[in-house]
């Protein structure tokens, strides 16, 4: 199990409790300015403008097809997490797993708050639940394999993208950068259905604005080590892998391939 850092850390100034207490109360105005700010970028966020989805497209589920305006489960707002799972694939991507381990528990309050929680990937539907059954995950997750909505939302690459080393992705600020020159990259789109029955794309993230969803990595930021990425290859992996030798890990495989976006992507 490859959880021992690779080098030591480095000690923080000891202090007394008095000194403690300043230098916390110090950042902790700093916090509540972090705050502040991330309500008004929010409330920014919830101000952009809809677009309305003219496409039809259409899912295989677990009951059967479904079309887009389906997937709200008689709710009116649909988060739909675009995971890294190619058609040939025998797994989802680490990353991408990752991702997927902080969808069931939001999902069980957000159904209660007009929210519906969707996974959407190329695979086929056979495969998508023999993996989702091994990660023992509850979420809904629909195969789109045969259909154009990943391109259309630009978390899936033509072959000829690929050949040409240049993508499209995160509204067009990542396009030659080797890391996602893939086939297959995560995102978030958020959707509203009206009373008319449109749906409406209302936001998508993707690269590094996955993190806020990411509770675990801020849980990490509580810590004095924090991330420590470098210190920590191959991190994250699928649950059930941590046990495994960090070399069987084949970067080079999309399969295996974790993508850590830097702070500006």
């Amino acid at each position: 199990m490859n959880n021992v850092r690779k080098a030591p850390m480095k000690p923080n100034k000891i202090v007394s409790r008095e000194e403690w207490l300043t230098a916390g109360k110090a950042f902790l105005a700093k916090e509540k300015a972090h705050m502040r700010e991330g309500d008004r970028l929010a409330a920014e966020r919830r101000g952009l403008p809809w677009l309305k989805i003219e496409k039809s497209y259409t899912f295989e589920t677990e009951q059967g097809r479904k079309a887009l305006a389906d997937l709200f489960n008689g709710r009116g707002q649909l988060v739909v997490h675009h995971l890294m799972y190619g058609p040939e694939w025998n797994a989802a991507c680490p990353s991408c797993s990752f991702q997927a381990e902080h969808i069931d528990g939001p999902a069980q309050h957000l159904s209660h708050h007009n929210v519906t929680i969707v996974a959407v990937s190329r695979a086929p539907l056979a495969r998508i639940l023999t993996y989702k059954s091994r990660m023992g995950w509850r979420f809904e997750w629909v195969s789109s394999f045969g259909s154009d909505f990943n391109y259309d939302f630009q978390v899936s690459f033509t072959k000829e993208q690929i050949d040409q080393r240049r993508v499209d992705y995160n509204f067009g600020t990542i396009t030659t950068d080797g890391r996602y020159i893939i086939e297959e990259l995560p995102g978030v789109s958020v959707f509203l259905k009206d009373e008319g029955g449109n749906v409406l794309l209302t936001y998508s993230t993707y690269a590094r604005g996955l993190d806020m969803l990411l509770g675990t990595h801020h849980y990490l930021d509580l810590t004095p080590e924090g991330r420590n990425v470098a210190g920590y290859p191959g991190w994250p992996r699928r649950h059930d892998e941590y046990a495994a030798s960090s070399t069987t890990m084949t970067l080079s495989d999309p399969q295996t391939r974790t993508i850590v976006p830097r702070s500006a992507d």
